[in-house]
């Protein structure tokens, strides 16, 4: 089983100087390089203090500089809000500085705030990031780039680096909902999974995706598909429980605040697979991180962690956990004495 952090930058209350939360970021990724953890992906978000990282592959940077082994994941490159030449160079040049370290994970964002100030249109967010995902695998692959699409064209243009990994850098697409599960499953290509689905609706996702993978050809085996969880670990259950009501609050409130809201596609099908595609974060506050809590953490003691972790390995087809810790106990306590286990 692999294990991977899902590393946010949030900044609660703005408590700590800034400069802090990165320090402790880089410190965590220091320990998961020693401790076996396959990679940490870095959360890209702008305009929230839920994650003060806008630019996650300038954070990947000092990351690479500071470990050896770990790989170094994109969880996620916003794509609709980069040129996607520029994002070609800057991925290729981490994976080159980094030593062929990189997962790119990739996708379209949800956030109205970051869709708005970007002047990006939400119901074009699908064709957009299509394209240029397109682009920045042809930049990558291509000696020299010609592409005439409908948001870019350009013509033998030579883009370098080139990334150190070949062909390239391996892909994942973030999918939560319908539409973008059955568009990577078609089109083969790995996904990161989500951590706002309770644990029964990530293993209907999970499903629907293998579903359209074997539709289309394409081998389930042999593909790292992390899902992500929230996890909280501490010495007692009701110790566990009251660090994870305090952090999935400030959760819960982050994803609350003004412009924090999903962005309406137009995906029909989103619309008809009801199952699959649900709008989280609509619940008041207290009702929401009650059913966070009992539906979509992992929390409890080291060994009631195991056991769950165990049960979703059996009932899902957990192989890849990306874990998003609540606290930095929770972080310590998975790594010491939960992750051994696995």
């Amino acid at each position: 089983m692999k294990f991977g952090v899902l590393l946010f930058f949030g900044w609660p209350e703005r408590r700590v100087p800034l400069a802090t939360v990165y320090q402790r970021a880089l410190q965590r990724t220091e320990i998961m390089d020693e401790t076996g953890y396959d990679a940490v992906w870095l959360a890209e978000h702008h305009f929230t203090p839920f994650s003060v990282c806008p630019s996650v592959h300038m954070m990947a940077t000092y990351v690479a500089a500071r470990t050896r082994r770990l790989r170094i994941g994109t969880g996620i490159s916003l794509l609709p809000f980069y040129n996607p030449l520029r994002l070609a160079e800057e991925v290729a040049m981490l994976d080159v500085l980094s030593g062929g370290r990189v997962n790119w994970g990739a996708g379209r964002g949800y956030q109205v705030a970051e869709y708005t100030a970007f002047k990006v249109p939400p119901q074009e967010a699908y064709a957009i990031f299509r394209e240029y995902l397109q682009v920045v695998i042809a930049a990558w692959t291509q000696e020299r780039l010609s592409y005439q699409g409908k948001y870019v064209q350009v013509n033998d243009v030579e883009v370098l680096p080139k990334p150190l990994q070949q062909p390239h850098p391996p892909v994942w697409l973030a999918a939560a909902s319908a539409e973008g599960l059955t568009w990577a499953g078609s089109q083969g290509y790995a996904v990161l999974l989500d951590p706002v689905s309770s644990h029964q609706l990530v293993g209907l996702k999970f499903a629907l995706y293998k579903e359209q993978l074997e539709t289309h050809g394409f081998a389930v085996a042999g593909r790292d598909i992390p899902i992500a969880r929230l996890l909280c670990v501490d010495d007692t259950t009701e110790k566990a429980r009251e660090v994870a009501r305090r952090g999935l609050e400030w959760y819960v409130r982050a994803h609350q605040a003004p412009g924090a809201q999903y962005i309406d596609t137009g995906s029909e099908l989103n619309r008809r697979r009801t199952d699959i595609f649900t709008a989280p974060f609509t619940l008041p506050v207290a009702e929401e991180v009650a059913w966070f809590l009992e539906e979509a953490t992992i929390c409890g003691t080291p060994e009631a962690c195991i056991d769950q972790v165990a049960r979703l390995r059996e009932e899902i087809g957990l192989e890849y956990l990306l874990c998003a810790p609540l606290s930095h106990r929770s972080f310590m306590l998975f790594t010491e004495k939960v992750m051994p286990h696995f």
